[in-house]
């Protein structure tokens, strides 16, 4: 399949036709005032008798699949320069270019010329349907219900329009007003774009490589806590115990000092000093239990 690129006249009749897909080419161009865009009038409208003659061919007929290819090609600008309309949505342009030819294939094998206006005001919504399908059902990173699937891409075309009509970003008191919602509605839809697209933990906070990683930024679970609420929990099953053990434990697991020196320290005997500690953690591991 041949591609053929969009020229400046091509994107002019698209583009009015994008706001309005109810009317047909000749309407839209007749809405442009640009002198060189009105001479390309109906540019589209030679198409339409080969619509009809590939209505006509028998599925067997092998001009059929080459009829439908130029018919394809010929309109391929209309599918990229609608697929460009969502550029600022996040997705690869490559991807919606080829989500937007889907919807025009759709759209010419689907087409009756008896039926509608001509084929432009058909192809457009089935284009546009396309793309709206693939941000509604593919790119969501996790799971969330339709109905908030559908709130955020309602919320995404009124900020779109809101946006150009008052110079700047709509306040979601006035995107509640335009959508007929309430304001907690809107902030609902808002915060599921949390889950369209998450931001990843190795992205650059800076311009270069090397600058900080988002995850850098974010704490992590410290086991040092556990020891210091463990510290205060034998601390207080220590003042359980009578000083002179407290003394004896201290010096064996604070200070590392050996039987025979904590012996000499508290004046007793290494024995007595070992059947001492040996009550002492049988104390200790009963307080420490029951806590």
């Amino acid at each position: 399949m041949t591609t053929t690129s969009a020229t400046a006249p091509r994107t002019s009749v698209i583009t009015a036709l994008g706001d309005s897909p109810a009317i047909s080419a000749d309407e839209a161009a007749e809405q442009t005032t640009s002198p060189a865009r009105s001479t390309r009038r109906g540019e589209y409208d030679e198409y339409e008798p080969l619509f009809c003659q590939l209505q006509d061919m028998a599925d067997d007929d092998p001009r059929r699949e080459q009829l439908r290819e130029r018919l394809i090609a010929a309109h391929l600008p209309v599918a990229e320069h609608i697929a460009q309309v969502y550029r600022h949505r996040g997705e690869p342009s490559q991807d919606l270019r080829q989500v937007a030819t889907i919807g025009l294939i759709n759209a010419v094998d689907r087409y009756q010329p008896e039926y509608g206006r001509g084929f432009l005001p058909f192809a457009i919504p089935t284009i546009r349907g396309e793309l709206q399908r693939h941000f509604r059902d593919s790119t969501w990173a996790l799971r969330v219900p339709r109905r908030l699937k559908e709130l955020r891409q309602a919320l995404n075309e009124a900020a779109t329009e809101l946006t150009e009509n008052l110079g700047r970003s709509p306040r979601p008191s006035e995107l509640a007003d335009h959508l007929g919602l309430s304001t907690e509605e809107v902030y609902e839809g808002l915060s599921a774009s949390a889950a369209y697209r998450p931001e990843s933990l190795n992205r650059s906070m800076g311009q270069s490589d090397s600058d900080t990683e988002l995850g850098e930024l974010i704490g992590e679970s410290d086991g040092e806590f556990t020891t210091v609420e463990n510290a205060a929990v034998l601390r207080r099953a220590m003042r359980l115990l009578p000083p002179r053990e407290q003394r004896i434990v201290a010096l064996r697991f604070f200070h590392d000092m050996t039987q025979s020196q904590i012996a000499q320290a508290v004046g007793v005997s290494q024995m007595h000093v070992s059947r001492l500690l040996a009550a002492s953690l049988a104390q200790l591991r009963e307080a420490l239990t029951d806590s």
